[in-house]
């Protein structure tokens, strides 16, 4: 029989045992909540990851393999598995792209040859900056290459061709194929320019008017910035067009403090679409449904100004008759200097050239490019704009990202998925 001290002793000991297997027990019991909840965010994150991404919530076996992926720390490996599923296509950058083809900004456009070469450019991770300046088109044929039953060819006179892919919801990501912008809307390859040259874009932004809409919803759509935005009373306004009034209202300060600032550099970027216009039965077709690009190639002559350059050029000439006469394509980039060098111009290329193409390289080379790109990927996927310096700081290293590797938009949607996956 054991003394009162050594009853007591043992009794201690016993709860002393008995406190540390409860303890065991506790701790236990959290690490496998700890873990359920780690796998339980895991799964949410790659559900947020294909929604945000796809536009549609993921299978149940797309689920597992993108948790997996997390897990294993593998983000950007998740993010292209959601971006496999055709709706990323169909849905995510067919509503993205969709309003820089109008002038309205409708997402609800029919698809057409501008929507379905950026969907192409992106699928085949194609340098980014070529939207602007490749001779490149994608539309839609079999793997073999012959036309898909039931979708018309395409034709340079009307979008019967991706209105019936549209009404067939056709998987344009296992059927948009590339070829030539040149071999198909009867352009010289050297007057290609990405997406600028597309039907959808000519109906747009050449029809009509003066040319300098292509120019200013490139500029919206690509750089992210409007007109407004690049006002400069400092550059010099030699190159501006005779249909700028110098005394609008009978007052030259509103020219020299205001209209110079955008047309200064404008006009003289303009320029490179001088021999450019959409050509349609303003009777017959006022809203220019069935009408084509058509471009003044070497040899042919407008009536109106004996030279190759559109009459468009020629409106309204007699407002400032001393203004500058376009007679050739010839651009110059005068926003190089001033207030607008901050937009970062590639130095490595000339700051003049001719034609579209070469202005299309010049706006696609800047740095600002690069960043609006970044800026609207965020924008969609992330669904809100970029509030703090934490967010500018990872939008400045996925635009660097980008850049080094070869301007693949994907990779962008991809790192920006996997920034705003626990949002």
């Amino acid at each position: 029989m054991k003394s009162a001290p050594q009853q007591i002793g043992f009794q201690r000991c016993n709860r002393r045992v008995r406190a540390n297997k409860h303890s065991r027990l506790i701790a236990l019991m959290l690490g496998l909540v700890f873990v359920t909840q780690v796998q339980a965010d895991v799964r949410q994150q790659a559900k947020r990851m294909h929604d945000r991404l796809a536009g549609i919530p993921p299978s149940a076996a797309v689920l597992d393999d993108m948790s997996a992926a997390l897990s294993r720390g593998e983000v950007r490996a998740a993010a292209y598995i959601a971006m496999d599923d055709p709706a990323f296509y169909n849905v995510t950058l067919k509503n993205w792209i969709t309003p820089w083809t109008n002038e309205e900004g409708d997402v609800f456009a029919p698809l057409n040859d501008y929507t379905a070469t950026v969907i192409g450019i992106v699928r085949d991770d194609v340098d980014f900056r070529e939207i602007l300046f490749a001779d490149l088109i994608y539309t839609a044929t079999a793997d073999n290459g012959i036309p898909i039953s039931g979708i018309p060819n395409y034709s340079n006179s009307n979008n019967d061709h991706y209105l019936a892919l549209d009404a067939q919801s056709v998987d344009l990501k296992r059927v948009l194929h590339a070829t030539k912008q040149s071999s198909l809307i009867g352009l010289p390859s050297e007057a290609t320019a990405g997406v600028m040259t597309t039907r959808a874009a000519a109906k747009a932004y050449f029809k009509d008017g003066t040319n300098r809409a292509m120019l200013r919803f490139t500029l919206i759509n690509h750089l992210c910035t409007d007109l407004e935005g690049l006002k400069d009373t400092s550059r010099a306004p030699d190159r501006i067009r005779q249909d700028v009034s110098r005394s609008p209202g009978g007052d030259s300060r509103i020219f020299n403090n205001s209209c110079v600032g955008c047309h200064a550099g404008m006009d003289p970027l303009a320029q490179a679409f001088a021999y450019y216009n959409y050509q349609y039965d303003v009777n017959a077709d006022p809203e220019g449904e069935r009408g084509s690009i058509q471009y003044h190639a070497a040899g042919q002559v407008d009536a109106q100004t004996g030279s190759r350059v559109q009459g468009k050029y020629r409106i309204n000439s007699n407002n400032f008759p001393y203004g500058f006469v376009t007679d050739n394509d010839d651009w110059a980039n005068y926003w190089r200097e001033g207030l607008n060098k901050n937009l970062g111009w590639d130095t490595n290329l000339p700051a003049q050239g001719s034609g579209a193409k070469s202005m299309g390289q010049e706006l696609a080379s800047s740095q600002q490019f690069a960043e609006c790109q970044v800026k609207k990927v965020f924008e969609n996927v992330c669904l809100r704009s970029p509030q703090d310096a934490t967010d500018r700081a990872e939008l400045a290293a996925i635009t660097q990202e980008f850049q080094q590797s070869g301007y693949q938009l994907k990779q962008v949607f991809a790192d920006t998925a996997a920034y705003c996956k626990g949002e």
